[in-house]
């Protein structure tokens, strides 16, 4: 069994994006690659109305499995992506890096919420894919 490739989903606070990003990531793509999450810094919780529609939407209880840290708190990787946090990016050394540009829903509506959680799985699947080939 060769090891997978290690992703790195990051933002500044990994509470949100990152964290319904590496949560997608497992569901998705574990049989392709391992997703983690992390960010510049900690939030004491995840974002509650991501970990609502997660579990609303997917069943997912991200509580569980996952919480808030730094990027000293995860094992080297191979991909880094940003979720879209401008210069505010952490740098992680990697094999390859790409942003997603997604805006921050804190705060707004669950139709934001959700719109940006499926550009999400949407962005899992095709990196899924292109990491199978």
């Amino acid at each position: 069994m060769e090891n997978k490739l290690k992703v790195a989903f990051i933002c500044v606070h990994n509470s949100c994006r990152s964290q319904i990003a590496e949560a997608l990531g497992k569901y998705f793509a574990g049989d392709i690659f391992e997703s983690y999450s992390a960010g510049t810094e900690a939030k004491p919780q995840i974002n509650q109305d991501a970990v609502r529609l997660m579990k609303e939407l997917y069943d997912i209880d991200m509580e569980k499995t996952q919480y808030s840290k730094l990027l000293d708190k995860i094992p080297a990787v191979d991909i880094v992506i940003t979720m879209g946090c401008n210069v505010e990016c952490p740098y992680l050394p990697c094999k390859y890096r790409e942003d997603w540009g997604l805006d921050d829903p804190t705060g707004k509506s669950d139709e934001e919420f959700k719109k940006v959680i499926s550009i999400i799985e949407a962005k899992i699947k095709e990196l899924k894919e292109r990491l199978k080939s």
